[in-house]
């Protein structure tokens, strides 16, 4: 697999002067490089918003990333992504916002968070500048790790040492059930504990008949969970969740379009199923408008597209405050992490799409993705 790669770095500028005598000197960040990189699938995917026609297939995933160092001696990697378009985009923004943390003491992430933010304020509040942000935020945060010695989990505080896995490995709408009983096989030998299946077809009978063929196909133990990819309408999704609310299903991801809070709402009080979104939300603030509407039983945050570990700290905490579960889309490896703090038991989804990002691999044993 080849990767495409631009780089550029950072100049620092002139080290702190030494602190006043009797206080202790703050660390100082020094010098980034940021990264873009193109990362190809193996096969395009598809899914309903394909189906329809929203979208082409699914080909390449850009990635940013950020390295940066410190006058102490300490250092930092972090990362982002978007899907389909804003690359480019964030990586010139990402250029922008890298000058005004050089000097900046990385112990100050908060404020260092806002900073950007206010920076980037004429893009929105959301979107490509919270995506651009995270990429500095989880370098801030690997930082602070690895100054303190610690994974992560155990800076933020574990509740657990492993989390539930699911995948949708082979389960996508261009695969016959066939072709999804196969790969679902292979996922649960590998370890994964649950099974995503696309759903959204024109045909809801065909949906139904290949959710049937795959929970008799799985063992009662393996968890199945179906995606409709924000296809449906209100009606349709109330009128087909109740169809298959006898069927076991752990989760209903995004059966409407993912900013209709009201709607989602509506289906959470009259299914059985709970009801999971968030993935597509690029806010704190639009997270909270969802889970104060009562519109999901599962938060599926993804911390890239809300602007890094700072702000789903933040929605994590909404989320135990309501009682609501936790399901991370994507990025396993920052979302293990966090997802191992949360106070309830939730899943992380697998995607080895970033694997090439890095040279360790997740460990997955019964049913669960171990945490480093």
């Amino acid at each position: 697999m080849s990767l495409d790669l631009s780089s550029r770095l950072i100049p620092a500028r002139p080290p702190l002067a030494g602190a006043p005598s009797g206080k202790a000197k703050s660390d100082a960040i020094s010098g980034m490089r940021l990264s873009r990189i193109v990362i190809p699938l193996a096969q395009p995917i598809s899914d309903a918003k394909v189906l329809t026609g929203r979208q082409r297939p699914l080909t390449e995933i850009a990635i940013l990333m950020v390295e940066m160092t410190s006058e102490g001696g300490h250092s930092g990697v972090g990362f982002s992504y978007t899907l389909r378009a804003g690359g480019p985009g964030m990586f010139a923004t990402a250029v922008e916002l890298a000058p005004l943390l050089i000097s900046e003491d990385p112990n100050d992430i908060s404020r260092l968070w806002d900073k950007m933010a206010w920076q980037a304020i004429s893009l929105g509040r959301g979107g490509m500048s919270y995506q651009t942000i995270c990429a500095f935020d989880v370098a801030l945060w690997d930082m602070k790790a690895k100054r303190a010695g610690l994974p992560l989990a155990k800076l933020f505080g574990a509740q657990r040492d492993s989390v539930r896995v699911y995948n949708t490995s082979g389960q996508y709408l261009q695969a016959s059930i066939d072709q999804m009983k196969v790969s679902a096989s292979a996922s649960v030998s590998k370890g994964i504990g649950g099974i995503k299946m696309k759903v959204g077809q024109p045909d809801g009978q065909e949906d139904l008949k290949r959710i049937d063929a795959m929970r008799t196909h799985l063992a009662g133990d393996v968890a199945l969970m179906i995606d409709a990819n924000q296809q449906w309408d209100r009606p349709y999704a109330l009128q087909f969740g109740r169809v298959v609310d006898a069927m076991g299903l752990a989760f209903i991801e995004e059966p409407l379009d993912a900013w209709d809070f009201e709607g989602h709402a509506e289906l959470a009080r009259n299914l059985a199923t709970p009801i999971a979104t968030g993935e597509m939300l690029t806010s704190p603030a639009e997270h909270f408008q969802l889970i104060g509407a009562g519109g999901c039983d599962i938060t599926q945050a993804d911390a890239p597209r809300i602007g890094g570990v700072t702000p789903f700290l933040r929605v994590m905490a909404m989320a135990e405050a309501n009682q609501i579960g936790l399901v991370p889309h994507m990025v396993m490896e920052l979302h293990l992490h966090l997802a191992a703090a949360f106070p309830t038991e939730p899943w992380v989804e697998h995607f080895e799409w970033f694997e090439p990002l890095f040279d360790e691999r997740l460990e997955i044993s019964g049913g669960a993705h171990a945490r480093s």
